[in-house]
């Protein structure tokens, strides 16, 4: 049995150091980082390393080398005078309470007046942020360190309360606009957050900060390797692996298809996910962990909104700009779902500079799904409800067709009227499929064309033609027509035509169906 000490949850890095935990070493990227510049912005997903990252740099700059002992950056030439550190994380504090965004900083800033002897409390939040970056630089004769955590936090968890959404993003402009007017009293500053800062204006001001984000040499500055994760962590993986009844490279593989695949720039490595792998670790067992850390419904829901069929996500091509400019409010959700870690660098084409992005594994592919169907038709994650997925599941591995289509046209009567249309009635039957746990693949390309939706459960095949306000006859001759069963000549499991019209007027919301077994 392992004795690791996992640090899940952990983002203090004195803890973990002082108390034993395994820190997997990127201290080697401080002296980098002090030479890149003076105001650095990086952008990664949540639970990806970043807090634990900041935390690092302050024990760094107040000084604490014995915390650093064994590792790269105590054998480098570094400066380890104390500077003031500044540290401002917004990881914690509930936004969308009309003023949550003021307290949160007002703490902060009585806390940094109380150390540094300030005495002008009566004054705006920017203005006291001017005074605390002064008033620390007069007492301890050292420029200033600021590290800002998750930066937008304030904003993505309200997109859905635009007056709350502009009042912060003014409050925060105004706050980090002192940045450059106070440039001489700063040595550093260090931003992270999830979305890029170019379109949001926040930082518009702060026209030298560097953002690092797609830059190659720091692609690997959070998340682990798999070099990285077999370096700390290969007993953790074997006594894993010894529960499962599995040699060590069976269950690496498990691990890799389930938390690896991370990709930030095209010469990084490929990455895992820390949160993920140190939960399946201490627990013992693969579990999708990263979504119940509290998942974002706003990509979710925005994707809903535009009607996107949800197997067009994956596998999207962009360019470096497009991933790079990124506003909140834009309509194209794919690089906000980038930057999130929903999708990642599958590949790129160095002649046309385009990006293909790709759920980066099985748990996030999972995850993001399931949120996807919870915000179309909430009870289906339900255990109790006739909607549980599972149960479909069920209904297609047995052979029954007919009580698929029944429930699901039953699920369908269930959604809100606004929620009645086309993309909702194709998406929550692909969804429905690929959440039951059996292969389901959406547009499948044959010889004559290319069918809505092909499901492959036990014994059985199911073939799906989607038509909207049209007729069933016309589903039905056109699975007929164009021999969309035809690859499957020669396979021994039985295969279904399933034609379904999803039939809406201003008296009418009914889906109708028919089922045709070729053998």
């Amino acid at each position: 049995m392992s004795q690791l000490r996992y640090p899940v949850g952990m983002q203090t890095f004195s803890d973990i150091i002082e108390e034993g935990y395994v820190y997997v070493d990127k201290t080697a990227y401080i002296r980098p980082l002090l030479e890149q510049g003076k105001f650095i912005f990086l952008s990664r997903p949540r639970r990806f390393g970043k807090s634990l990252l900041l935390s690092t740099l302050e024990a760094y700059f107040e000084g604490c080398r014995e915390l650093f002992k064994g590792l790269a950056a105590d054998s480098m030439d570094l400066d380890w005078t104390p500077s003031p550190v500044l540290h401002f994380d917004f990881n914690a504090e509930n936004f969308s309470l009309e003023n949550g965004l003021e307290l949160l900083l007002n703490g902060f800033l009585w806390r940094y007046e109380e150390k540094f002897g300030c005495t002008q409390k009566e004054q705006s939040i920017s203005q006291r942020f001017k005074n605390v970056i002064e008033a620390a630089y007069q007492k301890t004769g050292r420029q200033v360190v600021i590290l800002i955590d998750e930066y937008d936090k304030p904003l993505l968890d309200i997109e859905d309360y635009p007056e709350i959404f502009d009042k912060n993003q003014r409050t925060l402009k105004s706050f980090f606009g002192n940045l450059k007017s106070m440039d001489r009293y700063i040595r550093f500053a260090f931003i992270t957050g999830v979305a890029r800062f170019s379109k949001v204006s926040i930082f518009s001001d702060l026209n030298n900060l560097d953002d690092i984000s797609l830059d190659d040499a720091y692609a690997d500055i959070c998340g682990w390797s798999e070099e990285e994760l077999i370096e700390n962590f290969r007993d953790g993986i074997q006594t894993l692996a010894e529960k499962r009844n599995e040699d060590f490279d069976t269950t690496l593989k498990e691990l890799r298809g389930y938390y690896d695949g991370y990709l930030f720039t095209e010469e990084g490595s490929r990455l895992y996910n820390p949160y993920s792998i140190l939960k399946a670790l201490k627990k013992i067992r693969i579990d999708p962990y990263w979504f119940d850390s509290g998942t974002p419904t706003f990509l979710a829901r925005r994707i809903m909104r535009q009607g996107t069929f949800p197997p067009d996500i994956n596998g999207k091509k962009c360019d470096r700009e497009a991933l790079q400019a990124v506003g909140l409010n834009d309509r194209n959700p794919i690089p906000l779902m980038f930057q999130t870690g929903y999708l990642t660098i599958a590949d790129y084409n160095r002649d046309t500079g385009l990006y293909e992005l790709r759920f980066p594994n099985r748990e996030v592919e999972k995850g993001f799904y399931q949120q996807l169907l919870k915000i179309y038709v909430p009870d289906t994650t339900d255990p109790f409800s006739p909607f549980d997925f599972t149960l479909f599941r069920t209904d297609v591995a047995e052979g029954r067709p007919e009580d698929f289509m029944k429930r699901l046209a039953t699920m369908l009567k269930a959604l809100p009227y606004e929620d009645q249309k086309e993309s909702t009635y194709r998406a929550v039957t692909f969804l429905i499929a690929v959440l039951s746990g059996v292969p389901a693949l959406a547009e499948c390309h044959s010889y004559r064309g290319r069918s809505d939706l092909e499901v492959f459960a036990g014994r059985n095949i199911y073939i799906f033609e989607f038509k909207y306000n049209k007729t069933l006859q016309e589903a039905m001759d056109q699975l007929r027509d164009r021999d969309y069963a035809g690859r499957y000549a020669m396979d021994p499991r039985r295969v279904y035509l399933i034609g379904a019209n999803f039939i809406e007027d201003a008296d009418t919301r009914r889906l109708e169906y028919e089922i045709e077994a070729l053998r």
